[in-house]
């Protein structure tokens, strides 16, 4: 007897089917509102790392040592060494003066320095700064032996196999031998290769007149050599009033071409980080984020054991463990740095005599906001896992889901073609052109030349044919050619999802629904708005179904026929789909045998006039065929 009542639902009821539906939503809301809290928490975490004073710390600082010049010579400053002559001026003049503050503006003495030097009067010299070089064994590379008359020294570039750790010079201090690498020093990257710790150091007076005498020392006695790869300088300052630490190193290479480079790090962190009640509330939101990662984990360890394989299968899985990963990470990081700090901080502080190696704990922290700083954004990106109550969203995850495997296609042609022109650019441009010196300067250049951003003069100076045909034909081919062909894939799919959306074939918004209704209802509770009735929310649905016709191009004749249609398809369903009904056999009245013809004939009418619109269509089509 039942089964002749649900019938129309392959045998599921329909209050039934209503009711996981609802339990669906209501489980997929909470979870919004979960994520939602974990969102907020991690960004009220994230943004209390960061400092605006950052950035005006580094800026201050690297204004007094970049970019002041040697007195007398305007154009001599860090950025501009060229030449050891040019890097002993420097050492000599704007870095000693730029290191050492003992006096006030007005040449009275400083308050009581504590035999230290206060950088800009606020920022504290903390311990001695570092000097030193690392250098390469002659003989590691073989000269020609059409040149053995003219030289018979060879310096390679930098490795670890190549390096010198042999005595030289005076052999008396220790920045005439060698100091070996501490073992958990980090390497550097610069431009020409990798170095690591140790190799031949000195450490600055607290005397400025002192450390003067010593660089003039060192140059007179020839302590920069033909093996000299790399000179580190390296010092660390604290400005109490933000709380900050900015750990400074200055970097010039020596290349085995000759001439010097140089580069430069900045890093202000706040190693110190629980001191202000504010810092204490970040710590508050520290522990919940750990605790959100013990739920978000067991949650996602009862999926995969309830779904097991099938769970690999959806991309939003994927994404949480990502997710999880990365928040684990963090907190791995955070630990490990805090570890550090607090194991490395009290000594370092203490040992005022000595290099304070402030580098090892800004290595970390700066590590640490990476990984924090990745997580977030990935945080954000599974938000649109929740947009399916919105209609704008939910169509653009259709359309680049639908055509993700066309753009996966286009993606191999056009990469194709891209690294061919990168690697013809930089055969042919790479000895001339900056921008195409490496291959992977060659390839970020394209990317600025498609935004805009190119050098033709340089191009075309390098080479004078091949300059120009490069030009255009990769603009041609990759700007007019290729993006269009991306841009036609994405809009030919958003067309398709917008028509199949306009006629019916779109998810069902009923979380956007429940999130308006429980909008509403608290409105009315509140007393904000008056309770709608079914009459009132009959007549406003009717009323944007029709306004939605008259968009789309549909007359009144026929907007007022679907009205009546739908009325008698209301009252149909009511009367004869409703669960409620329990008897096997239900007697029909005339009326109710009138409104259905009716509605049998109105039917006939619609699908007649389909018909005689196929038709037609289909007539057009075989008359432009012919």
């Amino acid at each position: 007897m039942a089964e002749a009542s649900r019938w129309h639902l392959g045998g599921t009821p329909k209050h039934k089917l209503h009711y996981r539906e609802d339990i669906e939503i209501r489980t997929t809301l909470q979870e919004l509102l979960l994520y939602s809290i974990f969102l907020i928490n991690l960004c009220i975490l994230t943004f209390g790392m960061v400092n605006p004073h950052m950035y005006y710390l580094n800026k201050v600082m690297s204004s007094l040592f970049l970019d002041t010049s040697v007195a007398g010579e305007e154009r001599t400053n860090f950025k501009s060494i060229r030449s050891i002559t040019d890097f002993w001026k420097f050492m000599e003049g704007p870095f000693l003066d730029g290191l050492y503050w003992d006096s006030w503006y007005n040449n009275e003495k400083l308050y009581d320095l504590k035999n230290s030097s206060r950088i800009y009067y606020e920022n504290i010299l903390l311990g001695l700064p570092r000097v030193r070089q690392l250098k390469v064994r002659n003989g590691t590379c073989k000269v020609y032996s059409f040149f053995w008359s003219l030289m018979d020294e060879c310096y390679d570039k930098y490795t670890s196999k190549n390096e010198d750790m042999a005595d030289f010079g005076l052999k008396q201090d220790t920045e005439w031998k060698y100091s070996s690498p501490g073992m958990n020093s980090p390497w550097h990257w610069g431009f020409v290769g990798v170095y690591q710790n140790g190799g031949y150091i000195f450490t600055l007076s607290k005397s400025k007149s002192e450390t003067l005498n010593k660089f003039i020392n060192l140059r007179m006695n020839s302590w920069i050599t033909r093996g000299t790869r790399v000179i580190f300088i390296d010092f660390s300052v604290y400005n109490a009033n933000v709380n900050l630490f900015c750990i400074i190193r200055l970097v010039a290479e020596f290349p085995a071409t000759g001439g010097i480079l140089t580069s430069w790090q900045f890093y202000s962190v706040k190693l110190l980080r629980y001191v202000s009640f504010y810092d204490y509330f970040i710590a508050s939101c520290e522990i919940i984020f750990c605790i959100f990662i013990i739920v978000f984990t067991i949650q996602e360890i009862k999926k995969l054991k309830e779904f097991k394989f099938a769970y690999f299968k959806s991309i939003w899985n994927w994404l949480e463990l990502l997710l999880l990963v990365l928040c684990f990470l963090t907190v791995f990081f955070s630990s490990y740095s805090n570890m550090q700090i607090y194991r490395m901080l009290g000594q370092l502080l203490r040992d005022t005599e000595k290099y304070s190696d402030f580098y090892f704990l800004a290595y970390w922290h700066i590590y640490y906001n990476n990984i924090i700083a990745i997580t977030i954004f990935f945080a954000w990106i599974k938000i649109f896992k929740f947009i399916s109550f919105n209609k704008t969203m939910s169509q653009l995850s259709s359309t680049l889901s639908r055509c993700i495997k066309d753009i996966i296609g286009f993606a191999i042609m056009f990469f194709i073609i891209f690294f061919a022109y990168a690697q013809l650019g930089f055969l042919v441009f790479g000895s001339q052109v900056d921008d195409f010196s490496t291959f992977q300067n060659a390839i970020f250049t394209q990317f600025r030349i498609v935004l805009g951003d190119f050098n033709f003069a340089g191009i075309q100076q390098a080479n004078r044919i091949l300059g120009p045909i490069y030009f255009i034909t990769f603009v041609f081919f990759v700007f007019f050619v290729l993006l269009n062909m991306f841009l036609a894939i994405i809009n030919d799919t958003y067309s398709e999802v917008k028509a199949d959306y306009s006629i019916g074939r779109r998810p069902d918004f009923q979380l956007g629904k429940m999130i308006k209704k429980s909008y509403n209802n608290a409105l009315e509770k509140l007393k904000l708005k008056k309770p709608e009735t079914d009459e009132d929310k009959e007549r406003m649905e009717n009323k944007d179904l029709a306004e939605k016709a008259r968009r789309e191009g549909f007359d009144e004749k026929e907007i007022q026929s679907a009205e009546q249609m739908k009325k008698w398809k209301e009252r149909l369903e009511k009367k004869y789909y409703s669960t409620e009904i329990q008897d096997d056999y239900q007697t029909v009245t005339q009326q109710e045998f009138r409104d259905l013809f009716l509605y049998a004939v109105e039917l006939e009418k619609e699908l007649h006039y389909v018909s005689l619109k196929l038709n037609r269509v289909m007539r057009k089509v075989s008359a432009l065929q012919y």
